[in-house]
């Protein structure tokens, strides 16, 4: 029996549920399971990684990852170090511990996607307020982001000079690192793309009319959109740049050009549920099966 394992940080969250009866339905075993049930004990010669007792070693055929939450340094390190020892046991770990630590990183996922060919912000990253800093044309607007985060928590935009001066320097105080983004007039919408493997399953715009911000968890609504083949070449090279097998990847149109602006390792799928008919759960239940356990 081919058993699928989803880590999680609630084993009843929308998403768990939804890919817990889309494993059942297709006529396999779910293994949903918090994070914090999980613990390794090593040997002389080995190791074996349980949750609740379990050996996942012996009981899992695959596993996909849901997203780890706000966590203390211990606990992040913990985690992805748990995951990296689960697939270094031969099971298949979806998204794959490297991509999610890639993807994780808006620093070096926007320059490995920069150097791949992918149209993206201009965008500068430093410890400092330093000459670049300096440079920047805060006329037209600078979004701040946290260089980890996600849902547009963190982030906002300046557009004073001044101001933004007394912003950075507070930041820098704090020990924050320096992620300044040109901001892209985009109409109060973006697109999500929800990539499974070599497809786009389904892509949507978010809209928030008269805010910069398109996050879905900020409060934009999902509005039906075609998927198309230029949408799928940039969603799908994106994913792939970053390793991930499946991706949320965010686009903005600005002036007649697509960029893209992040890319999501773990991403959610109830606002773009809503606008498709395909049964995104299952569509990566399909694939985990047919692309990532070996049988």
């Amino acid at each position: 029996m081919i058993t699928i394992g989803i880590v999680t940080r609630n084993v009843h969250g929308w998403a768990t549920t939804q890919l817990t009866r889309a494993i059942i339905e297709l006529g396999y075993e779910p293994f949903p399971f918090n994070y914090n049930s999980l613990y390794t004990e090593i040997y002389q010669g080995g190791y074996k990684v349980f949750s609740n007792g379990i050996n996942l070693g012996e009981k899992l055929s695959a596993l996909i990852v849901r997203p780890l939450g706000r966590l203390s340094f211990e606990q992040a390190f913990f985690r992805m170090d748990t995951l990296h020892l689960v697939e270094n046991l031969g099971i298949p770990v979806i998204n794959s511990p490297k991509a999610i630590e890639i993807a994780i990183n808006k620093h070096r996922t926007l320059a490995l996607l920069a150097k791949n060919g992918i149209k993206v912000p201009y965008t500068v990253v430093t410890e400092n307020v330093n000459e670049i800093v300096k440079k920047l044309d805060y006329s037209r607007g600078i979004v701040v982001k946290p260089l980890f985060g996600s849902k547009g928590l963190g982030s906002f935009l300046l557009k004073d000079r001044d101001y933004a001066w007394r912003v950075l320097a507070d930041l820098r105080y704090l020990r924050h690192v320096l992620y300044l983004q040109r901001f892209l007039r985009h109409g109060g919408r973006d697109i999500r793309a929800f990539v499974i493997g070599d497809k786009v399953a389904a892509v949507m715009y978010r809209e928030l009319p008269g805010s910069w911000k398109t996050n879905i968890a900020r409060g934009a609504k999902p509005k039906p959109l075609k998927v198309t083949d230029e949408i799928t070449e940039i969603a799908v090279k994106s994913a792939k740049i970053v390793g991930c097998d499946v991706a949320g990847v965010d686009i903005i149109e600005s002036e007649g050009e697509k960029y893209v602006i992040e890319i999501n390792s773990q991403p959610g799928w109830k606002g773009i549920q809503k606008v498709t008919k395909v049964d995104i759960a299952k569509k990566i239940i399909e694939y985990v099966v047919k692309e990532k356990i070996k049988r």
